[in-house]
């Protein structure tokens, strides 16, 4: 990718550091609002790709509650809320049939008070937990095996990559292996800035627009209580946002308006202050970020960042 630099770390008014990224907002029409980089490249969405991932397993029948749905959808932190949102979507199942693996919580001060007081990994704790927890209740309802669930090759996943092509508007480029042992469909950052906005928009009383809801319902299910996805979702009204390992971030406001952009060398202090400037640039105002952190792009409408 032919990324752009979009964030300076500044040290009493010296930059001493800076992220280079890519990024596309898109018009609620779907035109281009702006663009830095390649957006148009092929890359991993890594976890921004669970909404899609979600809402091809409603299209496929699930029906969760909102919040089955947002944990569905979410990396979550691993804390009370998310072992038990995550273990209702399981239903009467161990968390032993999880492909994912056992880990301790994302979440620091969880991941800390698990290991103080001698708690094991688990595969429920792991970040993915509802992705995968839906993977399998989605078999059970259309009658698939669950064993090698995560095969690309077995109806589920065949099945989510067919979503996957619709709600991005194009083919997948590419597959390879999650780090939660899902299968990960390349795409474009225009790609996944269409298919959030796609979600965003879904009208109600359509599958898509179940795990919208959730997402909007339950943004604590999502990221967690020390996230800056819950945090930015309860800031702006209706919005969808949904970050990824490797510093890849999407969003979008209900009128379809929507972001996607990824950080080139996947460092994630750097992701935030593009959120932030991004969804300025929109209309959305949230908080921009750690001081030392320095967005350096051209938010003029129509122009690159």
């Amino acid at each position: 990718m032919n990324h752009e630099p979009l964030v300076e770390v500044v040290r009493d008014g010296m930059v001493e550091g800076v992220h280079h990224g890519s990024a596309i907002v898109l018009a609620p029409d779907g035109t281009t609002l702006f663009a830095a980089g390649d957006p148009d490249a092929t890359m991993y969405p890594r976890s921004t790709a669970k909404p899609l991932q979600a809402t091809a397993m409603a299209r496929l029948g699930l029906r969760l509650s909102p919040a089955g749905f947002a944990i569905a959808a979410a990396s979550h932190s691993g804390e009370p809320m998310h072992l038990d949102a995550a273990r209702e979507v399981l239903g009467g199942r161990s968390p032993d049939a999880l492909g994912n693996p056992a880990d301790f919580p994302y979440d620091p001060i969880e991941r800390d008070h698990w290991v103080a007081t001698g708690r094991a990994p688990g595969r429920l704790a792991h970040n993915c937990s509802g992705k995968h927890a839906a993977m399998l209740a989605t078999c059970d309802l259309n009658g698939w095996s669950t064993d090698g669930y995560l095969d690309p090759a077995h109806p589920l996943q065949r099945a989510i990559a067919a979503t996957v092509e619709d709600l991005t508007g194009h083919g997948i480029e590419g597959v390879a292996v999650d780090g939660c042992g899902a299968p990960l469909f390349a795409t474009t950052l225009r790609g996944l800035a269409t298919a959030v906005a796609k979600i965003a928009t879904a009208a109600p009383g359509t599958p898509d627009h179940l795990v919208a809801d959730g997402i909007r319902t339950h943004p604590e299910l999502v990221g967690g209580s020390r996230r800056d996805v819950t945090a930015v979702m309860r800031a702006v009204p209706g919005l969808i946002a949904k970050d990824g390992f490797e510093a890849v971030q999407i969003a979008a406001l209900p009128d379809g308006t929507a972001i996607a952009f990824k950080i080139a060398d996947g460092g994630d202090r750097a992701r935030y202050p593009v959120l932030a400037a991004a969804l300025k640039l929109c209309g959305a105002d949230v908080p921009p970020g750690p001081e030392n952190l320095r967005f350096t792009g051209n938010l003029s409408v129509g122009s690159t960042l």
